[in-house]
């Protein structure tokens, strides 16, 4: 057919036409813009900047791909929800705003600083050669360029210097840390009585005819709940790699092709007298320092043991003169480009001519070096058979899991085909239409356990199809037997229901005691006897005393102490309080420097978002909320 085509092109234009034509005639050049205007339509603007819904749903995107692999097993379903999408359009609508404020506070980094940052901050090592070069390797496997990465990395940093400004000058006075926390802290004196179900059980008997009752008011709590028992199979990467076998010669050729990433980076240790001589100076001045340098160069060239001495004594940088001129050790990209070079260039001892940076002419004397040496084969040879199984495991899933996917569904009665053919292991569970508390892996989806109940998986016993429940892994399922819901008859669960009778009859015993005992106290206040020993409770130091007994105490006038209250805690008993006086905080200093730091980290973050809300303002942020409101709704129903 394609032949044809081929052959016959013009033949096949116009048949084509002849199609498209009568389509515009009947609706119009409109229909067809249709299909292209809503990844164009603009659903935000910043700064007069249309956010487009194909920008929104790429940002959307990636931050689904970041969290789906901080977290392989949640499930894709609870990344697409309205609420989702809309947590990423604001971030994409803050990140526009943080730069278009970054650009005109011209908060751009240089390329010095973002060299600093890359070959200092932990967070980076991940992506950092041991010699401190970016990975190019990892960044093209996320599909970034060294430019890239730099470019984001430029962005990144410019938006935080934009809220740092805010977060990161926040004051907490003590007189406004106190006003704020003493509530919290507030500290009472209190005696309390409680009526204990527990000691009430023993003479409870309840009737037949009271056990029926409760049971028929509360048979859906004796529910034996749908669950079917399963088998299933899963494919993912450790899967294959257990069948991936790796020879000897192929882990020391990786071994050999990435020896940088196995070797130290290299660092120097050095020390330097310093004769300041920046831009701002005239000639003149500029070659009198240089004269004074040279100088101190021959001095320690004549008593290189003297060079410590001579930097206490005239080196112009105080951060090293009192260490002797001593820098310790640095990598590259540490220090400034001339004195790295010449640095690098040194051997232990040796006493490097004037070097000239933009602070001025450096005399520098090379202490030691380490680093630089590739660890041996054997101690990294675990690392690397790790890798490269996970690398071919990568390589053959592609075809694994269209095998896998076509011969659960080619033979759709038993999970034993697609096991034997790609050599993985049947595993049996027993599960219900929500994952069970604590649940991980593929029993954790929600995709696969409504899968697993519907009609077809249930009345014909057929495989699932392939479901995707992680970052590279598919898992098929079949239901072996299926329990249906049921109420349990009484005569099944009349011992519980026995047990729930008593334990209500014994609160309400509890409270009838509790309500007689707070009315005898109400007619005599002054007596406290059977009261029981006083304690001191606070929100933060609640000494065991249940939260809505806390609360029930913190709530009393503090005008009109002493004071009685009761609190009904159901099934734990009745209490009866007595709240005698009101005491203030206890102040620990260490807890006074923590509290400072939560009172100014929580001011911080509400300036922030004070802040964020002016930008918006100046930069006049607008949502379209009726276009958002239509791409916020699933691929499914058809709105896309």
């Amino acid at each position: 057919m394609f032949d044809f085509v081929r052959a016959h092109t013009r033949l096949t234009l116009g048949f084509l036409l002849l199609l498209i034509i009568p389509s515009f005639v009947f609706f119009g050049v409109d229909g067809y813009s249709r299909f292209t205007e809503g990844g164009n339509a603009t659903v935000a603007t910043v700064d007069g900047q249309s956010i487009t819904r194909a920008e929104w749903d790429q940002a959307h995107q990636r931050n689904v791909e970041r969290l789906r692999e901080r977290t392989p097993d949640i499930d894709a379903r609870q990344l697409d929800t309205p609420q989702a999408r809309r947590e990423s359009l604001d971030l994409l609508i803050r990140q526009r705003l943080l730069l278009a404020a970054a650009r005109d506070q011209h908060l751009a980094p240089t390329d010095q600083r973002l060299q600093r940052l890359f070959v200092s901050d932990p967070q980076f090592a991940g992506v950092r050669n041991p010699d401190g070069s970016v990975n190019r390797e990892l960044l093209n496997a996320q599909g970034m360029s060294s430019e890239m990465f730099a470019a984001q990395l430029r962005q990144d940093l410019a938006m935080q210097q934009v809220m740092g400004g805010i977060t990161e000058t926040s004051l907490a006075p003590a007189a406004s840390v106190a006003a704020a926390v003493d509530p919290l802290l507030q500290r009472r004196e209190i005696q309390f009585q409680r009526f204990d179900p527990m000691a009430l059980r023993a003479g409870i008997n309840p009737s037949d005819a009271e056990l029926e009752a409760y049971y028929k008011a509360n048979e859906a709590s004796f529910t034996s709940p749908e669950q079917a028992s399963i088998e299933y199979v899963v494919l993912d990467l450790d899967a294959l790699s257990a069948g991936v076998a790796v020879p000897e010669e192929d882990l020391r050729r990786y071994y050999e092709e990435n020896r940088s990433r196995y070797t130290q980076a290299e660092e120097r240790r050095a020390s330097h007298v310093l004769v300041k001589a920046d831009a701002s100076m005239d000639a003149q001045a500029k070659a009198k320092a240089k004269a004074r340098a040279e100088e101190l160069l021959a001095e320690v060239r004549k008593a290189p043991a003297s060079f410590a001495e001579v930097a206490r004594k005239s080196s112009d940088d105080p951060g090293s003169a009192a260490q002797g001129g001593d820098l310790d050790f640095f990598g590259r990209g540490s220090m400034v480009k001339p004195f790295e070079d010449a640095a690098f260039s040194m051997k232990p001892g040796e006493i490097s001519n004037l070097v000239e940076t933009d602070f001025g002419f450096h005399i520098i004397k090379l202490e030691a070096t380490r680093g630089g040496e590739a660890k041996p084969f054997d101690t990294v040879r675990a690392e690397i058979e790790a890798e490269v199984r996970k690398s071919l495991a990568q390589r053959r899933y592609a075809e694994a899991a269209e095998q896998f996917t076509n011969t659960a569904y080619e033979q759709p009665d038993s999970l034993q085909p697609v096991a034997d053919r790609l050599k993985l292991s049947k595993q049996t569970a027993t599960v219900q239409r929500t994952a069970a508390p604590g649940a991980t892996g593929p029993l954790a989806s929600a995709k696969l356990l409504e899968a697993l109940f519907s009609s077809d998986a249930i009345q014909n016993k057929r495989n699932t199809d392939a479901i995707e429940t992680g970052s590279s892994q598919l898992t098929a399922a079949r239901v072996v037997t299926h329990s249906p819901a049921r109420v349990l008859p009484l005569a099944e669960v009349k011992d519980a229901v026995r047990l729930r009778v008593i334990d209500q009859q014994a609160a309400a015993l509890a409270r009838q005691q509790g309500q007689a005992r707070l009315a005898e106290l109400q007619k005599a206040p002054a007596s406290a006897e059977g009261m029981g020993a006083t304690a001191i409770v606070s929100r933060d130091q609640a000494q065991g005393v249940p939260k809505a007994l806390v609360d029930a105490v913190l709530s009393a006038d503090p005008e009109k102490l002493p004071a009685l209250t009761s609190v009904d805690l159901g099934l734990q008993g009745y209490v009866v309080l007595r709240v005698n006086k009101l005491l203030p905080r206890e102040k620990l200093p260490q807890e006074e420097a923590e509290w400072q730091t939560q009172y100014a980290r929580i001011w911080a973050a509400a300036e922030a978002r004070a802040y964020e809300q002016a930008l918006k303002r100046r930069y006049k942020v607008e949502v379209d909320e009726a276009a958002v409101a239509a791409g916020s709704r699933p691929a499914t129903d058809g709105s896309q």
